[in-house]
């Protein structure tokens, strides 16, 4: 049975989301410590991992999800939560890239993602702050009208007849002017969502491990997972790897998607003094915003202010040499528009995976067995991707007919021109960054090195990753990223070393974060 964990979980980074600040802890579980079996063997503990033990368990299948840290101590703890079907790649670019009927396939999904997060709540009687309200698409500050009329006609075509072109949007607090009106949009408190999701798993007859790290995916008559302790899972039915970027493909997804930082800010404003709703802009990258509700707390009292929860400035993992600059952008953003706001309590980052033709990843993994599953490349809709991705993979394994999988099959291959040119402009940026290991490092001395900071240093014929911390003692490892051998870069924010290459992340101690890399940066 799970236990209370005194403080919140270990996310992938040194900030916490404000989800972490406004919720109590997440149940966490026994590690795996046996050899065991099951129908259905699901890696990663966010909300894709956690969904498709919830769907199969449902069905009765014997589910066992292996996480490596506690639940949601990955991307999906660093979300804003929106749950929305106004998609960042627009459906005016889905439309070229899918035709019209994908566009509407596309829609349809992620708005039934809504519906079956809706569903889930009201069955199990999960209280976090589920709500149904308007999302508003509105001009950057370069934009034209005809960006907005071209996406309402893109939307009615997609099967989306509600959405709207407005003069104004009516919202006090924040006007965006002339916009596009999504309605049936929603929102949630993700951390309460998942608490709920992991009692009915187990509820449900379903078994979860935490600090369980996976190191090896076999598919196939035999499939099974191996853990860093040596124990095996067998999975008759197949194994789900659900861990926000595959780390079983060593190459062929890597080159499809590729990882992005995305910045997000959370200020404290006067209850009630903006309208509660989604904001887009159409700025490339786009920045987008929510509220969310601050419940009164353990002593009660009356709660007199909401948290503005604003997002953007995106920009590849490990390719940004002040993190922290991307964040003040932000904050002066909202101060622009939001002139109540004064403080910011909560600042963060996160990794989303960009696909290079704009939808998300669900299926068969690629070059593997038939029962071996993916689910990955959220491009921003991480909770609804990470719902309607289980709801696929679910039917492949229950041998159902499913109208989405081949819309997200990881296989695919989209024979359009911006996919080209998307695909070839991200895999030189890889290319490029391999030029690093010719090049000196960072610093020439640790003496360079700021206390509670890190740096790249030439040694020889290879590079180290120094990490000098608050007492001014110095850690160092190998700056080459075990995956495929880039040259990692610190992030200062966060204080991990982050690949510019296919985005795996590591502590400043060189400890693994994320994937793809299977293990952390080698001793120096």
């Amino acid at each position: 049975m799970p236990t209370k964990l005194p403080n919140p979980a270990r996310t992938s980074g040194a900030t916490i989301s404000s989800w972490f600040g406004t919720a109590p802890a997440l149940p966490t579980f026994e590690p795996l410590a046996e050899n065991a079996k099951a129908d259905v063997v699901i890696v990663g503990g966010g909300i894709a991992g956690l969904t498709t033990a919830y769907l199969l368990s449902k069905e009765g299948r014997k589910v066992i999800l292996l996480e490596d840290g506690e639940l949601a101590s990955g991307e999906t703890g660093r979300t804003t939560a929106h749950l929305s079907f106004a998609l960042d790649d627009h459906y005016t670019t889905l439309e070229n890239l899918f035709g019209e009927e994908g566009a509407q396939l596309a829609a349809e999904s992620h708005s039934a993602a809504v519906d079956m997060i809706e569903e889930i709540v009201q069955n199990e009687k999960i209280d976090c702050d589920f709500t149904r309200l308007d999302g508003f698409m509105f001009l950057h500050a370069d934009g034209k009208r005809k960006d907005l009329t071209n996406e309402l006609e893109a939307a009615h075509r997609a099967g989306l007849p509600d959405v709207e072109l407005l003069e104004s949007a009516g919202t006090t607090g924040f006007e965006p002017g002339e916009c596009l009106r999504w309605p049936g949009q929603g929102q949630f408190h993700i951390l309460k969502y998942l608490n709920g999701l992991a009692q009915a798993i187990v509820m449900q007859g379903g078994r979860i491990c935490t600090h369980t790290r996976v190191s090896e995916v076999h598919g196939g008559a035999q499939a099974h997972v191996v853990t860093d302790d040596g124990y095996e899972v067998k999975a008759k039915k197949g194994i789900v790897v659900a861990t926000n970027t595959p780390f079983n493909d060593r190459v062929v997804m890597h080159t499809k998607q590729h990882p992005y930082r995305t910045y997000v800010v959370g200020a404290r404003i006067p209850k009630g003094s903006v309208t509660k709703a989604l904001y887009w802009d159409m700025a490339d990258p786009y920045h987008y915003v929510r509220l969310q509700e601050v419940d009164a707390g353990p002593r009660g009292g009356q709660v007199n202010y909401d948290l503005l929860i604003v997002g953007g400035e995106d920009h590849k993992t490990g390719q940004s040499d002040d993190p922290e600059a991307h964040l003040r952008c932000l904050e002066e953003w909202t101060r622009d528009r939001f002139p109540m706001v004064k403080d910011f309590e909560y600042r963060w980052s996160g990794q989303v995976m960009e696909p290079s033709d704009g939808l998300g990843y669900a299926g068969r993994n690629p070059l593997d067995s038939d029962n071996v599953f993916i689910i990955t490349g959220d491009s921003g809709h991480g909770m609804t991707h990470g719902t309607l991705g289980p709801m696929i993979v679910a039917d492949l394994i229950e041998n159902r007919e499913n109208p989405w999988a081949k819309l997200y099959d990881p296989g695919r291959i989209t024979l359009k021109r911006e996919s080209a040119q998307e695909f070839i402009k991200e895999n030189v940026n890889v290319a490029i960054e391999y030029t690093e290991l010719l090049t000196g490092g960072d610093v020439s001395s640790v003496d360079e090195i700021p206390a509670g900071t890190g740096a790249v240093m030439r040694r020889g014929i290879t590079k180290v990753a120094v990490y000098k911390d608050d007492k001014g003692a110095t850690h160092e490892c190998s700056a080459i990223c075990p995956h495929l051998g880039c040259v990692v870069h610190w992030n200062g924010l966060e204080k991990s070393w982050d690949c510019p290459c296919h985005g795996s992340r590591f502590t400043a101690l060189g400890e693994l974060l994320n994937g793809p890399a299977g293990t952390g940066l080698a001793p120096a």
